[in-house]
């Protein structure tokens, strides 16, 4: 009679394998990410990621479609769920827009914070993008402005913000966002939470307005106020 343990090993077969083969195509994703994030999309040939994996070209397309799949996949994460989990903070009507604000904020810095060479790369390599991976990346961009803004004309209805063009506001706090990228690194000095939780407050004040001061109304005040905040942060940074 033949051992449960001997079929279970057969079992496990085809498990370890795919386990493998996952692995294997992480690893292919993460070196493409990089070479992409250092030599630009255009720059980087399917033969370049072959060999930093350690595969010939042919092996890795048991892996892998194209380079263009590579590259969709790498879009897929970084813009679409970032667009699903903001339109869900900002379909959360139970919490007030400030609140919303806060958590839609802290969520993206969290996700610039940590997946800062992605953001990096698609921003290089935006004109160089297949066009069917193009209309993905602008679409989800699209998406996460409107939710913001969405977001901020609640606010400015309910009075917990001061009167202002809601999609000026919102392109200027994408901006206090989307810089995160570019000087935060990981393992840094600097603490991702406590970032998150002072970018936050930060989109708020320059939104809701300076004690002792009028509201204004313009673009160019908003614009203003989101530079004064920027200084800020930089003075906070400057280990000096």
């Amino acid at each position: 009679m033949q051992s449960r343990a001997a079929g279970d090993d057969t079992d496990a077969t085809p498990k370890k394998t795919g386990i493998r083969h996952g692995l294997v195509q992480q690893e292919i994703f993460d070196q493409a990410t990089r070479l992409f994030a250092q030599r630009g999309y255009a720059g980087t040939s399917i033969q370049d990621i072959a060999e930093a994996v350690g595969l010939t070209r042919p092996a890795l397309y048991h892996y892998v479609k194209s380079k263009d799949d590579l590259l969709a996949k790498l879009v897929a994460e970084v813009t679409v769920v970032a667009a699903t989990d903001i339109a869900s903070v900002a379909e959360r009507t139970e919490l007030s827009a400030t609140e919303r604000l806060r958590t839609i904020v802290r969520h993206m810095v969290r996700h610039q914070g940590e997946q800062g060479e992605r953001f990096r790369l698609l921003l290089r390599s935006e004109a160089d993008l297949p066009e069917s991976v193009a209309e993905s990346y602008a679409t989800n961009r699209r998406a996460v402005l409107r939710s913001l803004t969405s977001v901020i004309e609640e606010g400015i209805a309910q009075g917990e913000f001061r009167p202002m063009t809601a999609t000026v506001a919102a392109f200027g706090t994408l901006g206090i966002i989307n810089w995160v990228a570019w000087w935060y690194r990981p393992g840094s000095s600097y603490d991702l939470d406590a970032i998150c939780d002072e970018l936050a407050e930060m989109a708020v004040h320059s939104l809701s307005g300076e004690q002792g001061r009028p509201a204004s109304s313009t673009p160019l005040d908003v614009v203003r106020s989101v530079r004064r905040e920027i200084d800020r942060l930089e003075d906070l940074l400057d280990p000096e």
